[in-house]
């Protein structure tokens, strides 16, 4: 899965290595769909550029990974009216 992200006012395309998890029929009807999704971005490619030294060394790395999870729906049907 592609797409651009934007932070900062600086947008890159990112590509997420994304897994369908399968489809089901809530109670209510509506048929749901989950996904998973990674990526790896560098911040500093996003003008992330701050870096805070603790004794250990840098409190955030230069590589940061985006986790993703969605849910999809489709309501149910509608059902016709009876006349």
């Amino acid at each position: 899965m592609t797409g651009d992200l934007t932070i900062k006012g600086i947008t890159k395309k990112v590509t997420f290595d994304a897994k369908y998890l399968g489809t089901v029929v809530d109670g209510y009807g509506n048929q749901k769909a989950a996904f998973d999704a990674k990526a790896k971005i560098n911040r500093k490619d996003f003008g992330l550029t701050w870096n805070a030294m603790v004794e250990a060394g840098p409190t955030v790395g230069d590589e940061v990974t985006l986790s993703l999870r969605i849910q999809a729906g489709r309501p149910a049907p509608k059902k016709e009216e009876k006349k």
